[in-house]
C-alpha cells in the first residue's frame, strides 16, 4: 500500500495509483512476502522516524522497517524531490528508485555488511524495471548509498514493530 502524505507533499506531483503498482512489482522481484506499506512523506516526520528508530537526529531518502514478513518503507518526498533534479529523472521515478531500494532492505540485504551483493541486485532490478541508471552506471565508480536505510539487527526488530500508524505521525 502507498500512502502519499498530501499535506506534506505537493498533492499532484506523484501518482499514487503508479506508485502502488510499481511497489507490488517491486514487492515481487524482491521476494518480499507479506504486506508492505511505504509512506511518502515530509523531511520532518522521516526525520522523527530516524531519530526515534535509528537514534540518528537528520532526515533521510529512505528507510525500511523490516517484520517477519513484508514491512514498512518511508520516503521522504523533499529529499526524493531534490535527487530526481540532481540526477535529472522524474520525481516518480525516484520515488521507485527507493521504493526498490527499501523492498531490497525487506528482502534482507544489507549494504553496509554484503560485499556489494544488494548493490548488484538493486542494479538488476532497475534495467528490469526500466528504472533510470544507477550512480554506479552512470559515472563508473561506487555509488552513494542512501543515508538512511539500513537494515536493523535481528534483536532491533523484535524490539520494534513496524512504522507507527498514519495517525500517530
Amino acid at each position: 500500500m502507498i500512502i502519499v502524505d498530501r499535506k506534506d507533499t505537493k498533492p499532484d506531483a506523484v501518482n499514487p495509483v503508479a506508485l502502488q503498482r510499481f511497489a507490488r512489482r517491486a514487492q515481487t522481484m524482491a521476494r518480499v512476502k507479506g504486506d508492505v506499506a511505504v509512506l511518502v512523506t515530509s523531511r520532518l516526520k522521516v526525520k522523527a522516524l530516524n531519530r526515534r528508530f535509528r537514534h540518528k537526529d537528520k532526515p533521510t531518502d529512505v528507510l525500511s522497517f523490516p517484520r517477519q514478513q513484508g514491512g514498512d518503507i518511508a520516503i521522504c518526498f523533499e529529499i526524493a524531490r531534490q535527487n530526481a533534479l540532481r540526477l535529472g529523472h522524474s520525481l516518480t521515478d525516484e520515488i521507485k528508485i527507493l521504493t526498490l531500494h527499501g523492498m531490497l532492505h525487506l528482502a534482507g540485504y544489507d549494504h553496509e555488511t554484503d560485499s556489494g551483493q544488494m548493490a548488484r541486485a538493486e542494479a538488476r532490478l532497475r534495467a528490469r524495471l526500466k528504472l533510470p541508471p544507477s550512480l554506479i552506471q552512470r559515472n563508473g565508480r561506487e555509488e552513494t548509498v542512501p543515508s538512511g536505510s539500513r537494515k536493523p539487527s535481528a534483536a532491533a526488530r523484535k524490539k520494534r514493530p513496524g512504522l507507527p500508524s498514519r495517525k500517530a505521525l
